[in-house]
C-alpha cells in the first residue's frame, strides 16, 4: 500500500515538473517571437531567384476586414496608416518607411483596351472578369492610380482610320465600361497615344466625358497640365505622344516650358511618354530616335531625362507594347515602358508582351523618390491580367537594366523592390 502511494507521489511530482518547464518554455518562445517580430527590417540588393513566392488569390482569406470596391476611403487614410489588407500581400507596405511628413503612392500600369465591338464583337460575357479581384487587391493600394488608355469609350459609329491598309486598328468600347474603371479605382488614364481619335474627335469627347462622368480625370491634351490633390500634395500630370494635336514629344523647348510651369504649380511632376517602336523587336531603349512602319516614335532616353532637367519628379513611358528598362536619372525614376496590362483579345500576348507589371513608388513632397516597387503581372491568353508567381516581368526587366544602363546601380531584389547597390532607395534619410 506505501509502496503504491509513493509510485502516485513519484508520478504526480515528475508531471508538474514537466508542466512547469513547458510553461516556462513557452513563455520563452513567445517572447522571442514578439521581439523578432518587432526588429528592424533591413532592405538589401538581392538577384535570388523568385519562383518560389506565393501571391494570395481571391478566394484566399486576405484581410480580416472587407474590402470595399471604392478605395476612396482607403486613399486619405494611407499616408497616416497602412491599408487593412496590406500586411497580408507579399509587397506589403510595412517595408516603406511611412514618413511623418506628407507622401503620395503612385500606381502606373501600361495600355489598357477592354475589348471592341468594332469592326467585330470580342467584349466579355461580365465586363468585371477583365480584372480579376487578385489584382484589385494590389490597385486598392494607390493614392493615385494611372494607366494608359488606348480605346474610345463611345457609341460612334464611323472611325477616322482606314483600317482595311495593314497593321492600322480602331478599337471601341461601350461607353458603360467607364463604371469598370472607377470600381477598380483609376484617377488619371492618358489619351495622349495613337489610339485617342480611333473615332475622331467626336469619340475623343465621348470618352473624355464618360470617364468624366465617373470620376476619372484624362491627360494628354494639349497644353494641358492636369493638377490633382491628394494627401496635402498638390500632383502635375502631363501627356505627351509624337503627335501635333497632343502634346508632342518631337517639340522639345514647348515640353520642357510646360513642365518648369507645372513645377511651380505642384509639389510633384509626373510626365506621361508615349514614345519608341513597337513589338518584341523594341524591347531595348537606345539613345537614339525610333521609327515604327517610318513614322517618327522619338528618343526616349533624350525626352525623358529633358523632362527630369526641367523639373519632372516621374516619367512614366508606354506604346512599345512591351516591358523597358527603369532607371534613376538625378535621382528621378524613370520607366521606359510599362508595357501591356489589358488588352482584350486585342493586344497581343505572344512572347514579352504578356509581360506587364504594376509599377508602385512613393514620393514625397519635395519630389524625392522615397520607394519604388514592381508587382509583375502577366496577361493570359485572352488579354487579361494575372498577378504573376514567376516574376518573368522582374527577370526581364533585371536582364534589359543591365543590358541597356549597365553603369546603374539600381537593381530589383526579390520581393520587387528597387535598390541600389549598397541599400534601398527607399530608405529615408
Amino acid at each position: 500500500m506505501t509502496n503504491h502511494r509513493l509510485k502516485s507521489l513519484v508520478s504526480l511530482a515528475f508531471l508538474s515538473i514537466c508542466l512547469g518547464f513547458g510553461f516556462i518554455m513557452g513563455v520563452l518562445i513567445r517572447s522571442g517571437r514578439l521581439q523578432a517580430s518587432s526588429s528592424k527590417v533591413t532592405l538589401v540588393s538581392d538577384s535570388t531567384n523568385v519562383d518560389s513566392v506565393q501571391f494570395p488569390t481571391s478566394s484566399q482569406n486576405l484581410s480580416s476586414k472587407k474590402l470595399s470596391s471604392k478605395k476612396l476611403s482607403s486613399k486619405n487614410s494611407l499616408t497616416n496608416k497602412l491599408i487593412s489588407t496590406a500586411s497580408n500581400l507579399p509587397f506589403s507596405q510595412e517595408n516603406y518607411s511611412i514618413a511623418e511628413e506628407a507622401s503620395v503612392v503612385i500606381q502606373a500600369v501600361g495600355d489598357l483596351v477592354p475589348g471592341t465591338n468594332f469592326p467585330n464583337y470580342r467584349l466579355p460575357k461580365n465586363k468585371n472578369q477583365l480584372f480579376p479581384e487578385s489584382v484589385r487587391i494590389y490597385l486598392r493600394r494607390a493614392d493615385i492610380l494611372f494607366g494608359n488608355f488606348e480605346s474610345s469609350l463611345t457609341s460612334y459609329r464611323y472611325t477616322a482610320k482606314d483600317i482595311s491598309r495593314g497593321q492600322v486598328f480602331a478599337f471601341r468600347s461601350p461607353p458603360s465600361y467607364a463604371s469598370l474603371f472607377a470600381d477598380v479605382g483609376f484617377d488619371i488614364l492618358n489619351i495622349a497615344n495613337n489610339h485617342s481619335l480611333d473615332f475622331g474627335t467626336v469619340g475623343l469627347k465621348d470618352t473624355v466625358r464618360n470617364l468624366k462622368s465617373v470620376g476619372i480625370e484624362t491627360t494628354g491634351h494639349k497644353n494641358q497640365i492636369l493638377l490633382l490633390e491628394k494627401n496635402d500634395l498638390t500632383i502635375a500630370t502631363i501627356g505627351f505622344s509624337p503627335y501635333s494635336f497632343h502634346n508632342s514629344i518631337h517639340d522639345l523647348e514647348k515640353a520642357k516650358a510646360l513642365v518648369e510651369i507645372a513645377k511651380t504649380q505642384a509639389d510633384v511632376v509626373i510626365v506621361s511618354m508615349h514614345a519608341g517602336a513597337e513589338g518584341t523587336q523594341a524591347l531595348r531603349v537606345r539613345n537614339k530616335t525610333e521609327y515604327f512602319y517610318g513614322e517618327n516614335r522619338g528618343n526616349s532616353i533624350k525626352f525623358a531625362r529633358n523632362m527630369i532637367d526641367s523639373g519632372a519628379d516621374l516619367v512614366l513611358g508606354h506604346g512599345p507594347h512591351v516591358p523597358r528598362a527603369l532607371n534613376i536619372y538625378k535621382g528621378k525614376l524613370i520607366a521606359y515602358s510599362l508595357g501591356n496590362f489589358l488588352g482584350y483579345k486585342t493586344l497581343s500576348t505572344r512572347a514579352q508582351t504578356a509581360y506587364s507589371m504594376i509599377l508602385e513608388v512613393r514620393i514625397n513632397k519635395k519630389g524625392r523618390l522615397l520607394a519604388a516597387k514592381i508587382i509583375p503581372v502577366h496577361l493570359d491568353s485572352r488579354g487579361i491580367p494575372q498577378i504573376d508567381q514567376h516574376f518573368r516581368t522582374v527577370g526581364l526587366l533585371r536582364y534589359l537594366i543591365n543590358k541597356d544602363f549597365p553603369e546603374t546601380s539600381i537593381q530589383i531584389n526579390k520581393k520587387g523592390e528597387i535598390v541600389t547597390m549598397n541599400s534601398s532607395i527607399t530608405q529615408s534619410k
